[in-house]
C-alpha cells in the first residue's frame, strides 16, 4: 500500500495587509527607541514578504478604531495570554474548516470516507479542541480517530505526516485529513529589541489541510506518495529558536544564527536521508523549503546550489504570505501538488521545515511507477 497525497486546501483569515502597511503600524507603536525605529523600514522592506493575513483589523487601523490593542499607540495594558486565546478560539476554526473543506472538494472523496483526523497548532488552546470542533463542523463520524499536535512550532506539520504515514500502511482503508491553523500575529510583542522587530516581520496567519489515502500500487499509479520522512536535533542549540507563554502572550525566542546552523548541519543530515533510498541530491525534482525567514532560504539555496527554479515556490509562498509557522510548507506542497496534477509529473521531491530544537525535519515523496 502507499500513502498517497491526495489534495491540499488552504484558507487565510479575513485582514490582508501589505507588509508596508505593517512596518508602518510599527513604527508608531510608543516605547521602541529611537534607533530600533529607524531600522523597522528597512527590516521589513528586506524580508521577502509584500502580504500578510492576520486575525486583527487593527494593523490596518488607527487607535480610535482597534479592536484589539487599547485604544492608544503604546498598545498598554498588553492584552492578555486569556484575551488572545479567546481571539484563537473564535477565529481558528472558520480558517480551519475553509481549509478542510476544499481540500476534500479537491480531492472529489465523501466526507464520510475520512477515518482519521490530525490537528497540528502551537498558537492557542482550547478544550473541547479544534479536532473535536472540525468533526461537528464537517460532518466528520463521530467515530473518527482524532490526534493533536500542539507546540511544536514551524517544522510540527512534519509529524502530523508521519503519523498519516503510519496510519496509511496499517489500515488499508485510511483516509487521513491533517490541518495545521495558526493565528501567529495575536502574539506579536512590540518590545523595544531588534530581535523583536524581526520576528513581528516574518509571522502571519493562515490554515492548511491534507489527505493522505490508503491506496494500492494499481489506485496509486502516477500520484505522489510519501515515501518516508527523517528528523534531527542539532546538539547544543536548544536556545536558538523557543516559544514560551507569558502573561501578554506567547513569546518567541529566535536567533540570528539560524540559517548559518542549519545550513552548516544540513548537507550530512541530507545525505543520510536520501541514501537511505539510495537517491542523489541531482534527482530531486523539487523541493518545498520552509521559509523560516528570507535568509534561511537564501543561505540552503546557496549552499546546496540549487537553482531559482527549485526554491521559486518557497519564495513565492513567503512574498504572498510571510510565515504562517506550521501551515506554510503546506501552502508550498498545495503549488507543487497542483504542478504534478496538471502535467510535470515529478518524480522525487523533499521538503523540509526547521523547529525548536534547533530540529531539522523533511520528507520524501515519490511518485508511483505504473504497475
Amino acid at each position: 500500500m502507499y500513502t498517497v497525497l491526495e489534495s491540499i486546501g488552504t484558507a487565510n483569515p479575513a485582514f490582508k495587509s501589505s507588509q508596508s502597511d505593517v512596518a508602518n503600524f510599527m513604527s508608531q507603536v510608543e516605547g521602541v527607541s529611537t534607533p530600533i525605529r529607524s531600522r523597522i523600514a528597512e527590516i521589513y522592506a528586506r524580508s521577502g514578504i509584500e502580504y500578510r493575513h492576520s486575525c486583527i483589523e487593527d494593523f490596518l487601523l488607527e487607535p480610535e478604531q482597534f479592536q484589539f490593542y487599547p485604544k492608544n499607540w503604546s498598545l498598554k495594558p498588553a492584552p492578555t495570554t486569556a484575551f488572545r486565546n479567546e481571539h484563537y478560539q473564535d477565529n481558528a476554526l472558520e480558517i480551519a474548516e475553509r481549509a478542510a473543506l476544499e481540500a476534500i472538494a479537491q480531492a472529489n472523496l465523501e466526507v464520510s470516507a475520512i477515518t482519521h483526523l490530525i490537528v497540528v497548532s502551537c498558537t492557542g488552546f482550547t478544550a473541547p479542541g479544534l479536532d473535536i470542533h472540525l468533526i461537528k463542523r464537517l460532518g466528520l463520524s463521530p467515530n473518527v480517530d482524532r490526534t493533536l499536535i500542539g507546540f511544536m512550532g514551524c517544522s510540527a506539520a512534519f509529524n502530523g505526516f508521519k503519523m498519516a504515514h503510519s496510519i496509511c500502511q496499517s489500515n488499508e482503508q485510511a483516509l487521513v485529513l491533517i490541518v495545521c491553523v495558526e493565528l501567529c500575529s495575536l502574539h506579536f510583542q512590540p518590545e523595544n529589541s531588534l530581535k523583536s522587530v524581526v520576528i513581528n516581520a516574518l509571522f502571519a496567519d493562515g490554515a492548511a489541510a491534507a489527505l493522505f489515502s490508503s491506496a494500492s500500487p494499481e489506485e496509486a499509479q502516477g500520484k505522489l506518495a510519501y515515501t518516508d520522512g527523517y528528523s534531527t536535533l542539532v546538539e547544543d542549540t536548544l536556545e536558538l529558536i523557543s516559544w514560551t507563554i507569558s502573561d501578554t502572550g506567547f513569546v518567541m525566542g529566535l536567533s540570528s544564527n539560524v540559517p548559518k546552523v542549519i545550513a552548516k548541519n544540513l548537507p550530512d543530515y541530507l545525505t543520510a536521508f536520501l541514501a537511505r533510498h539510495k537517491i542523489e541530491q541531482e534527482s530531486l525534482d523539487f523541493w518545498a523549503i520552509h521559509p523560516g525567514g528570507r535568509q534561511i532560504v537564501d543561505q540552503i539555496q546557496a549552499d546546496l546550489d540549487l537553482s531559482s527554479d527549485l526554491v521559486r515556490d518557497s519564495y513565492e509562498v513567503l512574498r504572498q504570505y510571510g510565515n504562517m509557522s506550521s501551515a506554510t510548507i503546506l501552502f508550498i506542497l498545495k503549488r507543487l501538488l497542483l504542478k504534478h496534477q496538471t502535467g510535470l509529473g515529478y518524480q522525487n521531491g523533499i521538503a523540509m521545515a526547521f523547529g525548536p530544537g534547533l530540529s531539522i525535519e523533511s520528507c520524501l515523496f515519490q511518485q508511483v511507477p505504473a504497475y
